[in-house]
């Protein structure tokens, strides 16, 4: 191929460089009123009485709305296609506060001192209730985090808010007791993972107004332009057609602009008001009053017989939503349908369970690997238990067991595995690391150990059933494309990648290319920047739209010449004919067309894609994590990563690079370091990079990524997702390296060198 598979420098990449990308507070008017929001101190509390009055005698100061300014129409914030499972158990404010950081009041004024001068202001008693903040007792709790009447779960999912209850449900294949019973060896074993933020480099910001027609305008650092629309329009209880909601550049999504954190507030502001406004989540906010990762406990049971063979496995998940429902009823299925289906060879039943529980902690949300994460780190780790255990090497283990390309993978929705290199990636990343002259560990001498460990994953490309990707290609009048897009570029490269796929269809430049999105009024519908669906899905609706676009530029060409389609081709900037004909018309140039097209009505250049699969072709991951510990103070560092990626195509292979060294380096993270807890009072005690540590580049030690292709023949160009998988890894790698190099299994992240040193007294005693 010309263009796909090829390392495309980015679209904006000079752009970036040069400083001049355009954010949303690049865009914000000057006049716009300062938006803020005054939150709960409290985890559980009903607000007995609020006054404003001293607080709206401030100068400046344009409007303040409580509880009892806003509609009584519950909606849930999660981006997810419609009917969202999510269940609907929000108000814009809500009488009763259900987290230490819940929104109070929102506060509009001329400027920032006046508002900040107003907060202080505002007066609030509370009737404090008891707090539910340990998701091991919620279920079935007497203190209801939903108690309300109007709670509504529009999708069957096991939700019962009388119980605490987000979701629940039971599936699996095979007589899992009996296949146990007939294991040589069966292990149980219980994993923690706890809350992680996103911490993208751009806070949650979002700037509306009002324009010529009385619309409502949007915009924000959104990765779900249209999910945005019914949210606000529903929440605000007004007509979707009055809402425009558009992205301009964001400073990083990671799934937490997956949920509509803050696009509500400011748009209650100018509906009520008339006038622009701007929210902008200080940090602190953003840790505090955002949509972190889901806490998650998993217990998981598997079955094998003493030459390895891994016959049966069994999940639960008991998953914390915290204060709301946002993807809480979607997140936990991929912490079971995710990591069992890896072990696919010779498994003849599973079982997996969850429970999705509310608590009066901050509401969790959407984070790249979706719930995969947590499972796989259990998953993964008690196959490395079992390795110990039958004195096999784990990588061995692997070989014996993992799904082959042409199986059905009953774990993973029935589906057939149609394209896996998995079995490659594995070979590939032992024979780099050096697997079999490191593992399990060195003695390096001075109290230092260096050790090894594996991990595998899986991930999905787009929601199967579900997710739309939508585009539209048109031929300008000097004979280059505009593409528009619904899905949203999070830094990740998706325009540069779309506009690979179109340039290769129509044999042009990817400078030929012009990438636009996303704009609810103007881009086609496209589900939006999420479940790894962008280069999947709506790049099959690119090539669907250019492929159409071809055809008919050949008709256009062919009836210009006054010759059959047949007897023409196309080379990307002309139809010619393909056998020369003296006295005729031989070739037709793109700018010819388009201009014929500008006087010719019947000739169409412009043509719309959407599309959905009923497949999620599953793109694999083998990472091995080498690291060095000092048994006398715990200390850990990871000084190798060896990672290789089976994307089906790899579109372009610099940004999938980039894209495994980055997710490799939020899982070394999320393995090592990040960590939320919570006080007495429901209070985050890491709300800022102060307390929450993420790991710098120093931290991350030598990250090397390779590709192991294969061909995915559901996609246009063989390609799968790769935004997530790639995160999946370094934990049970990480835990799995620890345990070869102190003999101790944590189960529970972070792995800390405190965890370590007092796991090695223990060990020692």
């Amino acid at each position: 191929m010309r263009v796909v598979n090829q390392p495309i420098r980015k679209k904006d990449a000079m752009a970036l460089v040069t400083g001049k990308p355009v954010y949303t507070g690049d865009l914000v008017e000057k006049n716009a009123l300062v938006v803020k929001l005054l939150h709960s101190p409290h985890a559980n509390a009903i607000i007995q009485e609020i006054d404003i009055s001293v607080a709206m005698k401030v100068p400046g100061i344009e409007a303040i709305f409580t509880y009892k300014d806003v509609p009584q129409k519950r909606f849930t914030m999660a981006g997810q296609t419609y009917p969202e499972p999510s269940p609907y158990d929000r108000l814009i404010m809500d009488q009763h506060v259900r987290y230490n950081g819940d929104i109070v009041a929102i506060v509009a004024g001329e400027n920032e001192k006046a508002v900040n001068k107003a907060m202080k202001l505002i007066k609030v008693k509370y009737d404090v209730l008891p707090a539910v903040l340990d998701f091991r007792t919620a279920k079935d709790n007497e203190t209801l985090v939903h108690p309300e009447e109007n709670w509504i779960a529009n999708c069957p999912v096991g939700a019962d808010n009388k119980r605490n209850l987000c979701a629940h449900e039971v599936s699996g294949h095979g007589d899992i007791d009996a296949v146990m019973a007939d294991c040589d060896i069966v292990m149980e074993r219980t994993y923690h993972t706890k809350a992680n933020s996103q911490a993208m480099m751009e806070t949650f910001r979002t700037y509306t107004y009002m324009d010529t027609y009385g619309r409502l305008n949007i915009l924000s650092a959104t990765q779900i332009v249209f999910h945005v629309r019914r949210i606000v329009a529903q929440a605000l209880d007004i007509p979707k057609s009055k809402v425009r909601v558009t992205k301009p550049r964001i400073g990083g999504g990671f799934g937490a602009k997956q949920t509509s954190v803050t696009e509500v507030y400011p748009a209650f502001v100018t509906w009520k008001t008339g006038k622009p406004a701007y929210l902008v989540y200080s940090r602190k906010e953003t840790q505090t009053s955002g949509c972190p990762r889901h806490e998650m406990e998993l217990t998981v049971k598997i079955g094998a017989m003493k030459d390895g063979r891994i016959r049966a496995l069994e999940v639960y998940t008991l998953s914390n939503t915290g204060a709301y429902g946002e993807h809480g009823p979607t997140t936990v299925g991929l912490s079971g349908h995710k990591p069992i289906p890896l072990y696919n060879k010779y498994q003849e039943a599973h079982r997996f369970s969850y429970d999705v529980v509310y608590t009066n902690v901050q509401a969790a949300g959407a984070y790249r690997g979706y719930g995969a994460t947590q499972g796989i780190f259990a998953v993964e780790t008690i196959v490395n238990e079992l390795a110990a255990e039958l004195k096999m090497d784990p990588v061995a283990l692997r070989e014996l067991n993992i799904v082959r390309e042409g199986q059905v993978m009953p774990a993973y929705y029935g589906e057939t595995c149609n394209s896996c290199a998995l079995d490659r990636c594995l070979a590939a990343t032992a024979e780099r690391i050096k697997w079999n002259e490191k593992y399990p560990c060195k003695d390096m001498g001075n109290g230092k150990i260096r050790s090894v460990g594996v991990a595998m994953s899986m991930q999905g490309s787009s929601i199967s059933n579900c997710d739309v990707g939508g585009a539209t290609i048109k031929l300008n009048d000097d004979g280059f494309y505009a593409l528009h897009i619904g899905a949203a570029d999070m830094g990740t490269g998706c325009d540069t990648v779309l506009a690979q796929m179109a340039a290769e269809v129509m044999e042009c430049d990817v400078d030929n290319i012009i990438v636009y999105g996303a704009d609810t009024d103007i881009s086609p519908y496209d589900s939006g920047s999420y479940a790894s669906s962008t280069t999947y899905l709506t790049g099959n609706a690119v090539a669907d739209a250019c492929t159409k676009l071809r055809e008919s530029l050949q008709k256009i060409g062919a009836s210009i010449m006054g010759c059959g389609v047949e007897e023409t081709g196309f080379d990307g900037k002309k139809v010619y004919r393909l056998e020369v004909m003296e006295g005729e018309k031989n070739e037709v140039s793109l700018v010819d067309i388009a201009t014929a097209s500008m006087v010719n009505n019947y000739y169409e250049t412009q043509f719309t894609s959407m599309v959905s699969s009923p497949v999620s072709p599953p793109p694999f991951m083998v990472g091995m994590a080498e690291v060095e510990i000092d048994t006398e103070t715990g200390d850990i560092k990871v000084l190798n990563y060896e990672a290789t990626v089976d994307c089906g195509t790899p579109i372009n292979p610099n940004l999938a690079r980039v894209q495994t060294e980055g997710g490799i380096g939020q899982g070394i993270g999320m393995a090592l370091y990040e960590d939320i807890t919570y006080g007495a009072d429901g209070a985050i005690a890491e709300n800022s990079f102060m307390q929450y540590k993420i790991p710098t580049r120093q931290d991350v030690g030598r990250i090397h990524v390779e590709f192991e292709a294969s061909y995915e023949p559901s996609q246009h160009f063989g390609a799968k997702s790769i935004g997530e998988v790639v995160i999946n890894t370094p934990s049970p790698a990480i835990a799995h390296a620890v345990y070869n190099a102190t003999g101790v299994w944590f189960r529970e992240l972070p792995i800390t060198p405190e965890k370590i040193l007092k796991g090695l007294q223990e060990k020692n005693k």
